[in-house]
């Protein structure tokens, strides 16, 4: 089939000084030479000026023509940067349009880059992710995965891989040989090399998708326990109304922080309580609906007015949760008595804290134990930013590692093991791109910005 010429404007939709089109494909050439008059010299800047079909003047600016395969896409390539009024860049992408190219869709020119073999998919997928940086340290993770960082380090687990499944298999293809090689300490000791590795990326892809996605934190609560109070105090701005009123959040509200460049998601949630009222009840529904998405919950009460306080925990968390959940003691400043000893007791639990968001109290210990309950490592040297499809594939790889290794240890299986071997290189090449369905590449491009 023959390529076709894309184009797409690069820069952000609305007005600014300079606007960006980028052209890619076979036709570039010719484009040049309607849209310019001329074709700029490869890898550097000229400056001209933009015409319509009629030679009217639509615009003028800076030129760079990148001849294939030393571009971005591997093909031909043209930018165009004039003034970044959306009528003139809209007229000019009509007229780049009418001259042969067709419009891009979302992420076309990074798919492109990774077909024709510029970068793999970690390293396209790292683009996206650096341009949806959150936080400095999410930033300087994509950019080492666009690098190549991450990609080398699957590369070698999967020479790894196929090392060992050589051995395997070429002791099942030669039987009569008088050594069993399957029996060899090479082949567990080999497999057991590769699963530690495998747990290292592990560990490095934990923080890569903890970097880029973060935790949802769902609070949850009886009405006035402070609930609305916390979200303000860790948002730093007035995101919920706070008043004496039982009940006064009704609907879900959600913040988006960073804590030590980790995103958190923070939802608040109605009180939950019994009620008559329509609107609190549906409320109440929504409270239960986010908690059971959460990443953490945590558990809003009013030490003050505490009584038993796993009956009121499991008053507001359904049997069976498997939500990580850390109970929040807070108004300890109006704790006195009795209520005080009680508080004592509870804090030998180490899912349970006190504090005050009142006089600001305890807020740091949260955040501490918030990345503590996830695992995020704040030292993020060395790591890349990830998916939760880097991580499946991981975990997949790793489950047919130790399946394979079961198997020859227990039944001296050496075609079972080589299958599993198999399979675990399958899995981790899905990673980089190697063996990747056509399903897959259109959800990961059609989630970039066009023009990208």
């Amino acid at each position: 089939m023959q390529q076709e010429t894309i184009t797409a404007i690069a820069t952000p939709p609305g007005r600014g000084g300079v606007g960006i089109i980028r052209v890619s494909g076979p036709a570039v050439v010719d484009i040049a030479n309607k849209v310019l008059g001329f074709v700029p010299v490869a890898r550097q800047v000229h400056y001209g000026k933009f015409f319509s079909k009629d030679s009217e003047i639509i615009d003028e600016g800076i030129v760079l023509y990148f001849e294939n395969p030393h571009s971005f896409t591997g093909e031909d390539v043209l930018e165009i940067q004039g003034h970044g009024g959306p009528v003139v860049l809209d007229s000019l992408l009509k007229r780049i349009i009418e001259c042969g190219a067709r419009m891009a869709k979302p992420g076309e020119f990074s798919e492109q880059a990774f077909l024709n073999n510029k970068m793999d998919l970690t390293q396209v997928e790292a683009i996206a992710d650096l341009i949806n940086a959150e936080s400095e340290q999410a930033a300087r993770s994509a950019v080492r995965s666009l690098q190549g960082d991450f990609s080398q380090k699957i590369n070698t687990l999967v020479k790894q891989l196929i090392h060992l499944r050589m051995y395997v298999e070429a002791a099942i293809d030669f039987p009569e040989e008088e050594i069993d090689f399957l029996k060899d300490s090479h082949v567990v000791s080999d497999g057991e090399n590769v699963l530690t590795a495998l747990n290292a990326i592990l560990k490095n892809v934990n923080q890569g998708v903890l970097l880029r996605d973060g935790i949802s934190v769902v609070i949850v609560g009886p009405p006035n326990a402070g609930k609305s109070s916390l979200l303000n105090a860790l948002s730093g701005r007035d995101s919920a109304i706070v008043t004496e009123i039982a009940g006064t959040t009704r609907d879900v509200l959600r913040e988006q922080i960073n804590i030590d460049g980790m995103p958190i998601h923070i939802i608040d949630t109605a009180g939950m309580r019994e009620t008559s009222d329509v609107v609190e009840k549906e409320g109440v529904k929504r409270a239960r609906q986010e908690a059971e998405k959460a990443d953490v919950i945590l558990c809003v009460l009013d030490s003050s007015m505490v009584g038993d306080i796993e009956k009121e925990i499991g008053d507001l968390i359904p049997e069976g949760n498997a939500v990580p959940v850390l109970v929040l003691l807070n108004k300890v400043d109006l704790v006195v008595g009795e209520i005080s000893a009680h508080l004592a007791l509870a804090r030998k639990n180490d899912n349970y804290m006190t504090l005050s968001i009142k006089n600001n109290t305890g807020l740091d210990t949260l955040k501490e134990k918030l990345k503590e309950i996830v695992g995020y490592q704040t030292v993020t040297e060395g790591n890349f930013i990830a998916r939760r499809r880097h991580l499946d594939c991981l975990e997949q790889a790793k489950h047919f590692v130790e399946n394979g290794l079961e198997q020859i240890k227990t039944h001296n299986a050496g075609e079972l093991l080589a299958e599993d071997l198999r399979q675990a290189q399958e899995s981790l090449s899905k990673i980089t791109g190697e063996f990747t369905s056509d399903d897959l590449l259109g959800e990961i491009f059609s989630s970039f910005c066009i023009g990208k």
